[in-house]
């Protein structure tokens, strides 16, 4: 940050959760080092908040692209940028999810007219596959999310559907 500020440039920052806990964890003891990651889940999500807010808090130096799942990452950033008066569509804001998780964080992000984007993982089954699996297994295994995102789906559906039969009355 000393260096952008001194030399005129700015930074980009995309920031995600740890993903690869267990096996980096397994790396580094069979490798001898201490572990470059944090201990558990608890202390992965104070990091990021931190390291989010420390980002959304040099605006003038930092653009932030916020990948995560986590729905209480995702609205405490709108409440930051709420307090500090940066508008929800500012450019250098954007946040991510995986198509078909967290779509319900998704579309209300974009629904408040912030920067929200669906990321299509692509290429070869035996690389993509593996990361879908691993996403798959983080964003079910955190409290319960999963079966929540099917009962906000399922309650969409029902939504939609009731908007239909009103306007073919």
């Amino acid at each position: 940050m000393k260096r952008a500020k001194n030399e005129g440039f700015k930074l980009g920052f995309k920031i995600v959760r740890g993903a690869y806990m267990e096996k980096e964890n397994k790396r580094a003891k069979r490798k001898g080092y201490p572990t470059p990651i944090c201990e558990d889940k608890e202390a992965t999500d104070v990091n990021f908040n931190a390291v989010m807010t420390y980002c959304l808090d040099n605006l003038d130096k930092i653009w932030l692209f916020i990948g995560t799942h986590n729905e209480v990452s995702s609205y405490m950033a709108l409440q930051l940028l709420g307090q500090k008066g940066v508008s929800l569509n500012d450019d250098r804001i954007w946040f991510g999810q995986l198509y078909g998780m967290s779509d319900h964080i998704s579309y209300n992000i974009g629904a408040e007219s912030s920067n929200a984007i669906k990321l299509l993982p692509f290429g070869p089954i035996r690389d993509v596959v593996p990361y879908l699996i691993r996403r798959a297994e983080e964003n079910s295994s955190v409290q319960g999310e999963a079966g929540r995102e099917l009962a906000l789906l399922l309650e969409e559906k029902h939504r939609r559907d009731g908007q239909y039969v009103k306007r073919v009355e």
